[in-house]
């Protein structure tokens, strides 16, 4: 099943760019996001959001499968 996911445009303090999927509690916390599209899981996702941030890193709570990849 395919699901949407955002990245978020402005990094933590360690300066990843957070990956989330649309229902996400800390999606709805960012201000400021990217839409990357319809991904079969947070792996496809946080690779394709490393094409506009090579620091990009899947949310632990709605990514796991892509967190600290």
């Amino acid at each position: 099943m395919l699901r949407r996911y955002y990245v978020n445009n402005s990094a933590q303090s360690n300066g990843d760019h957070e990956v989330h999927e649309e229902h996400c509690t800390f999606l709805k916390l960012a201000v400021d996001v990217k839409f990357l599209g319809w991904f079969e899981n947070g792996i496809q996702a946080v690779a394709y959001a490393k094409k506009f941030y090579s620091r990009a890193d899947g949310c632990f709570y709605c990514c796991k499968e892509a967190h600290k990849r």
